[in-house]
């Protein structure tokens, strides 16, 4: 609660306080977007000079509201910035934004260039004061500006062979940093855990028992799987992004995978639960197929055929061990 009192409401700062929240904030943005050209430039270097661009104008921006306060008030300007004023619209952390894909960047420039217009045209609405709604409307309009000028600079650094070239990077980019991992770490988790449920299950006819094999299998994999392929390769001489990212991949869909056909063992009846698990078997194996076949442009049936055949394999192994 004293955090919230220690904020200043947006409608009782003077204009000279509105002034400097803005020259702060153009500040800011400025440098997010210089952040997001320097992330993008080694591989999209084209849409890096987009981002140079805008922070160039939000440079622009600043200036002349500085000249402005300077005019008007004097060259001490405040220190305000967007977080000592209550339901000032927010940036995203530094940490969350610079792990931002390349669409997913251009939609957060859009977003922050949208925020800023509505809260000045809101702000300008509510006031009653006739200087301060001629300030606040001309950033809003300056706001509205930033945008035609995003579009301006994509039109001029990005042509429709530069646009596609960075699109096949950036697909192939969730490829080698998503899809490559996770679906190992499915094909892990549902082939490599066959073995050792069925085999219990078989055995022990027991589905508490299969079941607890099963859990245990699958997150002992998980975590070995998560830490091998985060350890195995940093990303930096292969390109294929961040380790984290990619350990959490192939670790959660081992998981999942294993987890799909032990879960049913929480069911009581062991036939029932054996024919249901049999039945997850079967999609997990097809959804792989699925997978390869959608983004890694393995023939959908030689991919079915080579996955079935492993899965086949293993859980007669799993089978004849448990009956034996």
């Amino acid at each position: 609660m004293r955090f919230l009192t220690q904020r200043r409401r947006f409608a009782d700062l003077s204009e000279q306080e509105v002034l400097a929240l803005a020259i702060s904030s153009e500040e800011d943005d400025a440098r997010i977007y210089r952040m997001f050209a320097e992330r993008l430039r080694a591989d999209y270097p084209d849409t890096a000079k987009v981002f140079d661009g805008m922070a160039v104008e939000e440079d622009g921006h600043r200036q002349r509201l500085i000249d402005m306060h300077v005019a008007r008030f004097g060259e001490v300007i405040p220190l305000i910035r967007r977080e000592h004023v209550a339901g000032y619209y927010a940036r995203r952390p530094v940490w969350l934004v610079e792990n931002l894909g390349l669409e997913r960047m251009r939609e957060e420039a859009e977003a922050m260039e949208r925020d800023a217009e509505r809260f000045y045209l809101s702000a300008a609405s509510r006031s009653t004061d006739a200087g301060t709604r001629k300030l606040l409307g001309d950033l809003a309009a300056a706001e509205a500006g930033h945008q035609h000028t995003a579009g301006r600079l994509e039109q001029e650094h990005l042509s429709d062979d530069t646009r596609e070239d960075e699109q096949r990077t950036a697909h192939r980019q969730f490829l080698l940093t998503w899809v490559q991992p996770g679906l190992a770490g499915l094909m892990d988790g549902s082939v490599s855990t066959l073995a050792p449920i069925f085999a219990t299950a078989f055995a022990t006819q027991d589905t508490w028992t299969t079941f607890l094999v099963g859990l245990a299998a699958s997150v002992g994999a998980g975590i070995s799987m998560g830490f091998t392929e985060a350890a195995s390769d940093d990303g930096e001489l292969s390109g294929r992004g961040s380790p984290i990212k990619r350990g959490f991949a192939s670790g959660i869909m081992t998981m999942v995978g294993g987890l799909g056909h032990a879960l049913p063992y929480l069911i009581t009846d062991f036939w029932t639960a054996t024919i249901i698990a049999f039945i997850v078997v079967f999609i997990e194996l097809w959804a792989i197929a699925w997978i390869q076949n959608k983004y890694m442009e393995t023939p959908f049936f030689r991919a079915a055929f080579q996955v079935v055949l492993g899965g086949a394999l293993v859980f007669a192994a799993g089978a004849i061990i448990g009956s034996g």
